[in-house]
């Protein structure tokens, strides 16, 4: 089958959007992401949402331009209201991320759900994948961990109001400033941190590149209140599907407790970007980072490939 050389990131690898040439100087990136509810109230659904569907082009290193909405909805079970909120909150998001959202789709669905489709612009000798980090590297992540396990808490009802707060800031904070900031350093490769976890999405990373990642399980960043969710243990199916299927390929120290264990095979909704880094520019990116993302940190680095793709120490 014929492969249309303009076609520079398709689905053959892991990374997080296609990439289509339009010229030498200018590519599309495109990408699509929906879920199911993760917080009650449907403004701020929407807002996660479209937040994590626009992180895709964002982690290319590239500039969302244009969206469509995709949503399923149980037309007979729940008012119109409902609606109309999830898709105010996933416009709004997108207005302040400057892009136009042109139209969409809905569907009749016993389950709602909503994300986007997004285009963004990107130039072709600049996209940032998800392979190509380099033995010496350092790894730069730039929100904390958790969603997860505080969205199962939030759902049983036995999240404060507080931190069910703290948790949709989280996740509805851009990662705008983090694809800028990349972009002005040398950045070698980059995922978001979604639906397989920081060690699932390393994993993919640590292959696609040919090393082994080590991770500082006590330098990784948590939300506020999450090691308490996942000790009580209010763990997500993903993260144990994760657990599960990188077994073989990660290696824990022996001192590394349960629940940190839990935190780290998590399945995040709209987590940070993991950003492979030169060493000597780490401390100069984590520093311009934290003015946006304050708990952004040096989570560990690139070796040489060994027998494991993940290293926890």
């Amino acid at each position: 089958m014929p492969v249309d050389p303009n076609v520079l990131v398709g689905h053959a690898g892991s990374d997080d959007a296609g990439v289509y040439r339009l010229s030498d100087e200018l590519a599309m990136v495109l990408t699509v992401d929906f879920f199911t509810p993760i917080v009650d109230d449907a403004y701020d659904y929407g807002r996660v949402a479209a937040t994590n569907s626009l992180s895709d082009v964002y982690a290319m290193g590239g500039r969302p331009v244009v969206a469509l909405n995709i949503a399923g909805f149980p037309e007979n079970k729940l008012p119109a209201d409902v609606l109309r909120e999830i898709i105010r909150g996933g416009a709004d998001v997108a207005r302040a991320a400057g892009v136009s959202i042109v139209g969409g789709h809905t569907v009749n669905d016993p389950e709602v759900k909503y994300g986007l489709a997004v285009v963004g612009l990107i130039d072709p000798r600049r996209i940032v994948r998800n392979a190509g980090a380099r033995a010496g590297d350092r790894l730069v992540l730039s929100k904390p961990i958790g969603t997860g396990v505080l969205a199962t808490r939030l759902k049983a009802g036995a999240l404060p109001a507080d931190g069910a707060k703290r948790l949709i800031e989280v996740m509805t904070t851009l990662n705008r400033e983090a694809s800028e900031l990349m972009l002005a350093h040398d950045v070698h490769a980059c995922t978001d941190i979604t639906g397989y976890g920081l060690l699932g999405h390393a994993a993919e990373m640590a292959d696609g590149s040919d090393v082994t990642i080590t991770l500082r399980a006590a330098g990784v960043p948590l939300i506020e209140g999450a090691y308490d969710a996942a000790a009580q243990g209010y763990l997500t199916g993903g993260g144990n599907n994760t657990k599960k299927f990188l077994a073989g390929a990660v290696r824990l120290a022996p001192s590394i407790d349960a629940a940190t264990t839990a935190l780290l095979f998590d399945a995040q909704t709209s987590g940070g970007l993991l950003m492979a880094v030169p060493a000597e520019e780490a401390d100069a990116l984590l520093a311009r980072l934290q003015a946006h993302h304050p708990q952004a940190a040096i989570v560990g680095a690139c070796v040489a490939r060994t027998d494991v793709s993940i290293i926890v120490e």
